[in-house]
């Protein structure tokens, strides 16, 4: 059996002389190979949920770039559609929900979920036989509070609303993030099952919230679904990305037990040290706009995230995902240089 792969030994909390690279969204429409698999489907959803295009569409950048690791191509917003709610994509616009009424939650039905989602389950397992065996797999959901907001609200964007309806309908909140918390640990672990080797928690909206409110739509659902989750698959790492929480960041991570964190590209380097438990392992930080525009600017932002990242395990990655105009040159110039440049 070979060396364990540099990607679970940081998340293992071991520095490694060289720190494993993966990108979020590395599948996706900065690759022409993606553009042209996406255009043999009719809609987003039913690319998602066709296993042999999901798992090609993960294959495509781990062949073209030599990534560290994969993560299953798939959608956070998959889990709202397995609990009965309407979903679908609008091109150039993004995701579209129909909004969900206080008086609906108690009515969420989770009974379904692992069959409603069986075409990931198989994604995975296609692309788990197919990946180089050094080369592990990552698993996703949307963390409660991020699926809410789409779930609310109908779309992204101003998240006014969600907050309202939080302080306004506060029973029914509560009641919709724990089911929520339920149905992602559930999709955590078959995912677990099915073959990924860690898994991330994208808390995509975290920003813009008092510090009463992060308590209650972010910290304390995520802890649930840590709970669920670890019930089942104890052995399995975590990444928690809570994208933009700036100061509720150390409390955060002093009440949510993970293998890794996710640093999105607004927080200042000075203030990793400073927020962050020691020897956490964390990953990301790199602006994807600095990606596109390549350069000196490029060059500059990731000596500056090895040099702050220097005294922890590190996963070099972005602070969000990749832009669809990012030219592959660039990502390959940043690969090159991480690669013979890290400390």
């Amino acid at each position: 059996m070979g060396e364990q792969p540099s990607f679970l030994r940081v998340l293992a909390g071991e520095k490694q002389p060289v720190p494993p690279i993966w990108l979020m969204r590395q599948a996706g429409r900065y690759l022409p190979e993606y553009r042209e698999l996406r255009s043999r489907s009719r809609s987003f959803l039913d690319f998602c949920y066709a296993p042999s295009m999901a798992s090609e569409a993960t294959l495509q950048p781990i062949r073209r770039f030599g990534f560290d690791a994969a993560i299953i191509f798939s959608d956070i917003l998959v889990v709202p559609d397995a609990l009965g709610r309407k979903v679908w994509f609008v091109e150039n616009e993004g995701p579209k929900l129909e909004p969900i009424a206080a008086d609906q939650i108690a009515s969420l039905d989770d009974s379904d979920l692992a069959a409603r989602m069986a075409p990931v389950y198989e994604a995975i397992e296609r692309t788990k036989a197919a990946l180089p065996a050094n080369v592990p797999l990552i698993g996703f959901c949307g963390a409660p509070w991020t699926l809410a907001t789409y779930m609310i609200k109908g779309s992204g964007g101003d998240k006014t609303p969600v907050r309202v309806f939080a302080h306004q309908h506060p029973k029914e909140f509560d009641a919709l993030m724990d089911v929520l918390a339920k149905a992602c640990a559930q999709h955590l672990a078959l995912q677990v099952k099915a073959g990924v080797d860690a898994v991330q928690i994208f808390e995509s909206w975290a920003e813009g919230l008092d510090s009463a409110l992060f308590e209650r739509a972010v910290t304390r659902p995520t802890q649930k679904l840590l709970a669920y989750f670890r019930a089942k698959c104890p052995a399995a790492p975590v990444i928690s990305f809570p994208r933009a929480a700036g100061g509720h960041l150390r409390k955060f991570l002093q009440a949510v037990e993970v293998d890794a964190v996710g640093i999105d590209f607004s927080l200042p380097a000075e203030q990793i040290n400073e927020l962050l438990p020691p020897n956490l392992p964390a990953q990301g930080r790199i602006d994807p706009a600095t990606l596109v525009a390549g350069g000196a600017a490029l060059d500059a932002a990731i000596d500056e995230t090895l040099a702050a990242m220097a005294d922890r395990p590190h996963i070099f990655n972005l602070g969000h995902g990749i832009l669809p105009s990012t030219p592959i040159a660039h990502v390959e110039h940043m690969i090159k240089r991480v690669r013979e440049n890290a400390r």
